[in-house]
């Protein structure tokens, strides 16, 4: 239609809102009727954290097709689908239950509300802290602590690893610091926030060697991360993560970074100066691509990327890359035959079935096809 000064109208494409039911709620969804439904699941993907082929999406009792439009498929305005997601085909879904994730718990609730008792008043006991000074060693997992007892900053420059995990603690204070010779802080399964954490306690920790703090509600880590340059492991898997700071290539001495099950959709590319490398898990994610710089982790031995949009890998992954023996890219777009299209393939295959034929002699078990991904084990 002309306007009266004889131009066209504004050419923007139409847009309708669809209304998608999903885990017991409602998301709006607007795109182009001429779009079609594989188009449309991309758009649900980073939403409903569920891939593109994990996703069924019914409308009026019938199955919708991937390669129909919206318009042809009789979705308008207002339209209500239903999406049904796979199991398996799940991806970045936060941090997992203390309750689903560990095994001891069932134990813990059928124990006598006694031996609870006597566990609570444990840390404040005074032969426990001076064992711990004499030890260097607190251990205080699944203790139902809310708070970090008093008793463990007076330790002060003689504790050498602390184990605060499987509780309830919500916050990590900057007395954190005092504990300046600690080389091994265990945080892991607890209720801790952005906002409660102190990390210029943490940071501060200039021997830490390793830092696990999976299963927490954190959706974000500080750039003075690259501080911690004594780190060799670090466990941040089953949190809320969009994104990995940059600085994390100060961390020159790290072997193991477990990152699993977050909302991670990139990896920045200064990870390639992080050349001790040797396990990366990074499954359960929403990562699409991952940078070039994989390549420079020359040690890598292991690299889990299951349950993520990938349709490919970096160029020179296999080439450089030659410790590499174990791969997993279960439920990824990624095919064998682009595998079989990269430069070093088959030496990484060669690599990969020596491997698990040594577990077969130890009976640990055989995999004797590449499914699109190297086994765990």
């Amino acid at each position: 239609m002309e306007d009266d000064g004889g131009g066209t109208a504004d050419p923007s494409p139409p847009v309708i809102t669809v209304q998608v039911k999903f885990s017991g709620r409602t998301i709006p969804i607007s795109i182009n009727p001429e779009s079609t439904i594989k188009d449309l699941k991309s758009v649900l993907q980073p939403v409903t954290n569920v891939l593109p082929r994990g996703q069924r999406l019914i409308s009026k009792g019938k199955v919708l097709v991937d390669t129909m439009t919206l318009k042809a498929s009789e979705l308008s305005d207002g339209s209500k689908l239903m999406l049904m997601a796979s199991q398996g085909l799940h991806q970045g879904d936060g941090p997992i239950t203390k309750e689903a994730s560990s095994p001891t718990n069932l134990k813990r609730t059928i124990d006598t509300k006694r031996t609870v008792s006597e566990k609570i008043k444990a840390p404040v006991d005074k032969s426990h802290s001076e064992r711990w000074k004499l030890t260097g060693v607190i251990a205080l997992s699944e203790y139902q602590l809310t708070t970090i007892p008093d008793e463990v900053w007076a330790c002060g420059r003689s504790i050498r690893v602390l184990d605060l995990s499987n509780n309830s603690i919500h916050e990590i204070s900057v007395k954190i610091g005092s504990l300046s010779s600690i080389q091994k802080l265990f945080l892991n399964a607890n209720d801790i926030l952005d906002k409660c954490i102190s990390w210029e306690g943490i940071t501060s920790l200039k021997s830490l060697s390793i830092l696990s703090l999976s299963q927490n509600h954190l959706t974000t880590l500080p750039s003075s991360l690259g501080a911690l340059t004594s780190l060799t492991q670090l466990h941040i898997a089953n949190n809320k993560l969009t994104s990995l700071p940059i600085e994390i290539e100060l961390l020159t001495q790290l072997e193991i970074l477990t990152a699993s099950n977050n909302r991670l959709n990139s990896v920045p590319l200064s990870i390639g100066n992080c050349r001790s490398l040797i396990e990366i898990d990074l499954s359960s994610n929403l990562l699409v691509e991952l940078p070039e710089t994989f390549g420079n982790l020359h040690n890598l031995k292991a690299l889990y990327l299951s349950n993520n949009g990938l349709k490919s890998l970096p160029s020179t992954l296999f080439k450089m890359c030659t410790q590499l023996s174990a791969l997993d890219l279960h439920n990824t777009e990624v095919t064998m035959d682009l595998l079989r299209q990269f430069e070093g393939w088959q030496d990484f295959d060669e690599r990969r079935r020596s491997k698990h034929q040594k577990q077969l002699d130890f009976r640990v078990g055989f995999s004797a096809g590449f499914d699109e991904g190297a086994d765990k084990k």
